[in-house]
C-alpha cells in the first residue's frame, strides 16, 4: 500500500499549485502551473478515492468491532468489507501507475523516421506499407503528420521517409514502434509463390526544443547542391538541397524537397536537432541503466520487435509475446492501440517492480 504521508503530500502539493493558479500568477509561471496543474488532477482524485475508502475501511472495522454490534450488523459490515477490500485494491494499483516516474518527453511531437532494410524492394515497398499505417493510425486519434522528406524506391514504396507527428501524447504511444519490423509475404514479382522476408527500421524520435539542444553554427558544415529525383534527373536548377553536417557528433541530414534552399535548411534542422536530443536521451538513459537493455523505452532499435505474416493475417510483437490474427485492422491502424497499449501495460509492469524492490528507474 501507498504510504499515507506520500498521500498527504500529494495532495498538499495540488493544493498549493490550485492556490498559486488562484492568485493569477504571471503568464510564464501560470504556463508552468497549469501543466502541473494538470499532471496532478488525476494523481489528487485518485489519491482522494483511496483515502475516502480507507476511511470508509476503518468506520466498518468499528462496527465489527464493537462487542455491542448486533450479529446481523456484523455480518452486513463484513460484507462490506470484503467488497471494499477490493476497490482498495484497485484504487491503490491505479494511483502507483500514476506516481510511476515519467518520460520528460511523452508529451512531445515526435519525428518519425522509416528505412528499407534488408529485403530490396519487398523491403521498400513494406516501408510505404508502414508509413501509410501511421498515417492512418494519426488520423484516427487526430494528429497531424507533415512529410520533411522522402528518397522513393525503385519499384514503389520508399527507401528512407521522415515526417514529423504532430499532436497530443504522440511520442508517449509512438515511442514502442522503434525497432526492426519484419514482413513475411509473397511479392507481387514472385511467380513460384514463396514467401519472403524482408524488413525495415522505424525510429521515433521526441521533437527536439530550442532549450533542449544547443547547435552552434561552429560545428556545422552545411554543404548546398542541385537536387535530384529518381534516375538523377534533375528536380530544380538551383542549388536548394541541404547537407547539414554535426563535427562533433558525426550525424549527417539531408533535404531537398523544397525548392527553397531556406526551407530546406530549416527542414533539415529540425530533423538535427531532434537526432541529438534522442542521441544524449539515449547517453542518460545508459548510464542509469547499463545493466538493462530494455527495447521499450531505452531507443535501442537493434532487434526485431515484430513481425507481419501475410499467409496466416497475424502480427506478432516478439517483446511481450502478443499475437494479434487481424493484420489488414493493424495496417489500417485500427487495430495497432491494442498492441501500443499491452505495450505500455508491460512497460508500466516494468516500473512498478522496479520502484517496489527499490531499484533505480
Amino acid at each position: 500500500m501507498i504510504a499515507r504521508d506520500k498521500l498527504d503530500s500529494v495532495l498538499e502539493r495540488f493544493g498549493a499549485v490550485e492556490a498559486q493558479l488562484a492568485s493569477a500568477p504571471d503568464p510564464e509561471d501560470y504556463v508552468r502551473l497549469s501543466k502541473e496543474y494538470a499532471d496532478l488532477t488525476p494523481v489528487a482524485e485518485a489519491a482522494r478515492a483511496l483515502l475516502d475508502c480507507e476511511a470508509e475501511r476503518e468506520g466498518l472495522q468499528e462496527i465489527i468491532g464493537d462487542t455491542g454490534t448486533d450479529a446481523e450488523m456484523v455480518e452486513l459490515a463484513e460484507a462490506e468489507l470484503t467488497e471494499l477490500s477490493s476497490r482498495i485494491e484497485i484504487h491503490d494499483h491505479q494511483l502507483k501507475l500514476l506516481l510511476l516516474p515519467r518520460d520528460a518527453a511523452d508529451a512531445r511531437n515526435s519525428i518519425l523516421e522509416i528505412r528499407a532494410g534488408t529485403g530490396g524492394d519487398e523491403a521498400a515497398l513494406f516501408a510505404g506499407d508502414l508509413f501509410r499505417m501511421y498515417q492512418r493510425y494519426a488520423d484516427l486519434r487526430g494528429w497531424k503528420i507533415e512529410l520533411l522528406s522522402l528518397s522513393d524506391g525503385d519499384y514503389g514504396g520508399y527507401k528512407e521517409i521522415v515526417a514529423s507527428v504532430i499532436g497530443k501524447g504522440v511520442f508517449a504511444r509512438l515511442k514502442f514502434e522503434s525497432g526492426v519490423h519484419r514482413v513475411q509475404r509473397v511479392p507481387e514479382t514472385e511467380s513460384g509463390g514463396r514467401i519472403h522476408t524482408s524488413a525495415a527500421t522505424v525510429a521515433v524520435l521526441p521533437e527536439a526544443e530550442d532549450v533542449d539542444v544547443n547547435i552552434e553554427d561552429k560545428d556545422l558544415r552545411v554543404d548546398y547542391y542541385r537536387a535530384s529525383g529518381p534516375g538523377g534527373q534533375s528536380v530544380n536548377t538551383t542549388d536548394s538541397a541541404v547537407r547539414i553536417t554535426h563535427l562533433p557528433s558525426g550525424i549527417v541530414v539531408t533535404q531537398q524537397d523544397e525548392k527553397s534552399q531556406h526551407k530546406n535548411k530549416a527542414k533539415a534542422m529540425k530533423v538535427l536537432a531532434a537526432r541529438l536530443y534522442e542521441a544524449e536521451r539515449q547517453r542518460v538513459a545508459d548510464e542509469r541503466a547499463a545493466d538493462r537493455r530494455e527495447q521499450v523505452g531505452s531507443g535501442d532499435r537493434s532487434e526485431r520487435i515484430r513481425t507481419y505474416n501475410f499467409p496466416q493475417a497475424r502480427v506478432t510483437d516478439h517483446r511481450i509475446n502478443l499475437t494479434l490474427y487481424k493484420l489488414d485492422k493493424v495496417l489500417e491502424g485500427e487495430a495497432l492501440d491494442e498492441i501500443v497499449d499491452a505495450l505500455i501495460t508491460d512497460h508500466q509492469a516494468h516500473l512498478l517492480a522496479a520502484v517496489e524492490a527499490g531499484d533505480a528507474v
